[in-house]
């Protein structure tokens, strides 16, 4: 029976974005099925498998987006959207590899539940995208996205404090107004995939949190500080207001958390 590491290290390794989303959800599904032995012998990549295109570029060399209702602004931001989606496959594929021999089955069923989540965003965005007659690697692509995965690989409960509930969190606070805008210009089809992506997030956001609850637990840390100092050293943006307080509630990340830290 194959390994539930080589099945996540051989999703990661997969470049082509459909057979990457094939990937994430079928090691998703098997892990479910019990057709994924528990062992941990395969080592996860240092970075994963990507597409010659988008062209990756730094967050400061990014074209701005078009304000407005232009054909090349609405494809710009499904765009930006799915590549957000597309990495997410990966940072919950990693984070299932590379941290749940330690951290147990819970922890890897959920994160690899994210994967499969991530996958069918992604796979929802790239028709969306179709439909306006581009594709995903049409445009360039922000390159930052990975990083943060990388700077944390050796801490998992940093991981957790920095992505889902650094990066994922965010998410619930800037979807609304852009789902607002869609469903305001009458785009019923990008509605329904925006409400479908917030839900699925809140979700998200409280798997990591409720790891990274009981990696408090573990270390005898209190969480609320040692989430402060984990994003103080691990993250180098900004936690800015507005946030979405009910989302950020309803996934277990109560205030008590970030605001003493917002700018």
């Amino acid at each position: 029976m194959p390994s539930v590491a080589a099945a996540i290290r051989a999703a990661l390794l997969t470049a082509d974005p459909r057979a990457k989303c094939f990937a994430a959800r079928a090691a998703a599904r098997d892990w479910r099925q019990g057709k994924l032995e528990w062992r941990f012998d395969a080592a996860m990549p240092d970075q994963p498998a990507w597409p010659d295109r988008p062209e990756l570029l730094p967050p400061g060399q990014m074209p701005k987006r078009r304000k407005g209702g232009s054909e090349q602004g609405r494809i710009a931001l499904w765009h930006a959207l799915a590549h957000i989606e597309f990495v997410a496959i990966d940072l919950a594929l990693d984070m299932a590899g590379r941290f749940g021999e330690a951290m147990g089955r819970d922890f890897v069923s959920d994160f690899l539940d994210v994967a499969a989540d991530e996958a069918m965003h992604f796979a929802l965005l790239a028709r969306k995208l179709e439909s306006l007659g581009s594709h995903y690697g049409a445009l360039p692509a922000h390159a930052g996205l990975w990083e943060a995965a990388h700077a944390t690989r050796h801490d998992v409960a940093a991981r957790l404090a920095v992505v889902p509930m650094v990066l994922e969190a965010r998410g619930l606070d800037v979807t609304p107004a852009t789902l607002d805008r869609v469903r305001a210009a009458g785009d019923q089809n990008g509605t329904k995939i925006l409400t479908r992506i917030l839900d699925d997030e809140i979700r998200h956001v409280g798997f990591g949190t409720k790891h990274f609850l009981r990696c408090a637990e573990m270390a005898h840390a209190e969480p609320e500080s040692l989430w402060q100092a984990l994003v103080k050293q691990h993250f180098h943006g900004a936690i800015k207001p507005p946030f979405n307080d009910s989302a950020r509630l309803a996934a277990g990340l109560s205030r008590g958390f970030y605001a003493e830290i917002a700018h």
